[in-house]
């Protein structure tokens, strides 16, 4: 079932997948450049490229509100393939984009891809909600969740073209999943490199309250597939949250494992429950974090004048790049990120706290958990922004991370959920 997304993107070329194909979308699209889809953005909604007119530009937008509909089935239906989107990424044809993606490994910067995936993402929405009618968007589409990015590749070619393709896979009443495929070129054919699935809201103009968007209708059987994924994968994110254990406690099951890791590390010369010693090969959970800042600038805002959500996952990813490498001691490679909340917006100017934590690992593997916030430097007080999670393999066997105090052990657990999850689904 999990392998169905990928038909969307693999209806475009022969020889790269033996799964069934759909109806061709790519009929009748031609590829956007990926320069170009921040600046389609920006016509959509009416944003204007000067930080000093934003103010502006925002208060025009208020009078978009009587463009919105009032019941979502006075809105249009939409198919899968009128959200189909292609975008081009000529890292072989153009090399003079290059330095923008390349990273010291002669790879392709992963934090970048994640970026074009974000924009990507919420123009797939904007082509789904579109109205021949309308010269601008009433809606304000933004990122909700990041369900799952799984990769087939470690390493992405920094001299191949890359294609993306997308298209909205499941709809609710304000809320779109969108699916979409990164592919490179190899020997005149486009291979798969990885799959990403998406959740974004859309609200009213001034991106205060949610507004209705177009319902999705299946045209094959296999379009029906999808979109019964979609709703599984809503009834999942459902349950993971119900079974936080920020709400619920471990299971009996998980407490036998906290107790063990407890009476491993008991120093056995001492009948203390202070005295704790580290086992061979292994490090203590506080040992295995980093840390850092960023102000944000306007230069990093999103069509809304708020940071851009590409911008924080990028940051986040390379943060939580360097705490597998730290604690690996070799290259780590990006195998999956999951389950990515955009609890709430990072105002321009704002400070963002990131604190990276190595959470669990096995064998080569390396489950890091990145928490970012930002700081109100007129009230002192801290707000969380964003979880990411993010699943490394390493090239060497890495040390066993080891929690001491409680609130550690529940960040273990919750590391180990998140790489069970994403071993069962690769």
């Amino acid at each position: 079932m999990w392998k169905l997304p990928s038909f969307l993107a693999r209806t475009l070329t022969s020889g790269t997948s033996g799964l069934p194909l759909l109806p061709d979308m790519a009929e009748g699209h031609l590829p956007i450049h990926v320069n170009n889809v921040r600046s389609r953005l920006r016509d959509i909604v009416g944003a204007s490229t000067n930080w000093r007119d934003h103010v502006q530009a925002m208060q025009e937008r208020k009078a978009l509100h009587t463009l919105l509909a009032k019941r979502q089935e006075d809105l249009p239906p939409r198919r899968m393939k009128d959200s189909y989107l292609e975008v081009i990424l000529p890292l072989g044809s153009q090399p003079q984009i290059r330095e923008k993606y390349l990273n010291v490994y002669n790879s392709v910067r992963f934090g970048r891809i994640l970026e074009d995936l974000d924009s990507l993402g919420v123009l797939i929405c904007y082509t789904h909600t579109k109205q021949e009618t309308q010269p601008r968007s009433p809606l304000s589409i933004v990122t909700a969740l990041v369900d799952k990015i799984n990769l087939h590749k470690k390493v992405v070619h920094p001299d191949c073209d890359i294609k993306f393709t997308g298209n909205v896979s499941w709809v609710g009443k304000t809320s779109m999943e969108v699916k979409m495929h990164m592919l490179q070129l190899h020997d005149g054919d486009y291979c798969p490199v990885l799959d990403a699935t998406f959740v974004m809201v859309a609200r009213d103009p001034e991106n205060k309250r949610p507004a209705f968007v177009n319902p999705l209708i299946p045209e094959s059987p296999e379009e029906e597939e999808i979109f019964k994924q979609g709703e599984m994968n809503k009834l999942k994110r459902i349950d993971f949250s119900t079974a936080s254990l920020l709400k619920m406690a471990p299971t009996a099951e998980e407490r036998n494992i906290v107790h063990d890791i407890f009476l491993n590390t008991l120093d056995t010369r001492t009948v203390s429950f202070r005295s704790r010693v580290l086992p061979p090969n292994s490090v203590w959970m506080e040992d295995a974090k980093l840390k850092g800042l960023q102000i944000c600038h306007p230069q990093e805002r999103n069509i809304f004048n708020r940071i851009f959500g590409g911008f924080l996952m990028r940051k986040a990813f390379e943060l939580g790049w360097a705490t597998a490498c730290s604690c690996g001691g070799s290259r780590p490679f990006i195998v999956s990120v999951d389950d990515i909340m955009f609890q709430r917006p990072v105002e321009v100017g704002s400070l963002l706290l990131l604190s990276g934590q190595v959470c669990y690992t096995e064998k080569n593997y390396i489950q890091v958990r990145v928490h970012s916030e930002v700081y109100d430097a007129d009230t002192r007080e801290h707000h969380t922004t964003n979880i990411f999670h993010f699943t490394f393999i390493s090239e060497n066997e890495v040390p066993r991370v080891v929690p001491k105090t409680y609130g550690e052990s529940m960040l273990y657990l919750d590391g180990k959920r998140h790489f069970a999850a994403t071993m069962k689904e690769i």
